[in-house]
């Protein structure tokens, strides 16, 4: 009996992270409406869902081998529809979870950049430059800073009630040593999100 509970539990825990991963990734590849290229679209689905499977792992290795399946599957949809700035974003989010984040920064490049920019919407194209801003601040926070504060400052505009972005915001501006405009950023993060701990965390680190 346990047993089967366990089984249950652990199918459901897999459908909400998928269900979680397909509403963070361009709405606009989603979509069931005809395609030019309904294979590619097939390959991105399975990558998204093997990319789901991969964030709800506890093993390292089993969280590596299907990240880099979806990675597969992406790259297979970017060869059929090399334009589609949501096979780049999933590319990179697999290189990401591979730990390989100076590629998976190259890929939201893409993504971010014409012709491909301009399938997204604001919020997809927000949503797109935290995730550029957050692998920039990781790779080498003070030498990248300046680019990552540039795409966060454009992302709060495009989608201002992200609270992820607003702390990344404020750590950007703590970096700068720009104390005012961190508090602040720290503030609207939790104004969106009372819990967020890396905003806590951020105004403690202000007020000492």
């Amino acid at each position: 009996m346990e047993r089967d509970i366990v089984i249950q539990l652990g199918i459901l825990i897999l459908t909400l992270a998928i269900f979680y991963l397909l509403h963070t990734l361009p709405k606009r590849a989603l979509r069931s409406k005809s395609r030019p290229n309904n294979q590619a679209h097939r390959h991105f689905i399975a990558g998204a869902q093997l990319l789901a499977r991969a964030r709800s792992t506890k093993t390292k290795s089993s969280s590596f081998s299907l990240a880099k399946s979806a990675l597969d599957e992406a790259d297979k949809a970017l060869a059929l529809d090399p334009r589609d700035p949501a096979s780049h974003i999933l590319k990179a989010m697999a290189q990401t979870l591979m730990g390989h984040k100076a590629a998976a920064l190259k890929s939201l490049d893409v993504a971010l950049s014409p012709p491909a920019v301009k399938a997204l919407s604001n919020r997809e194209k927000g949503d797109a430059l935290v995730r550029r801003a957050d692998l920039l601040i990781g790779l080498n926070r003070k030498r990248r800073v300046d680019s990552a504060l540039a795409d966060l400052e454009e992302a709060v505009g495009l989608s201002p009630d992200n609270s992820r972005a607003f702390c990344l915001l404020g750590h950007c501006y703590e970096i700068k040593e720009m104390r005012e405009e961190a508090r602040t950023a720290f503030q609207k993060a939790l104004q969106l999100e009372a819990g967020l701990k890396e905003a806590h965390d951020g105004l403690a680190r202000l007020a000492s």
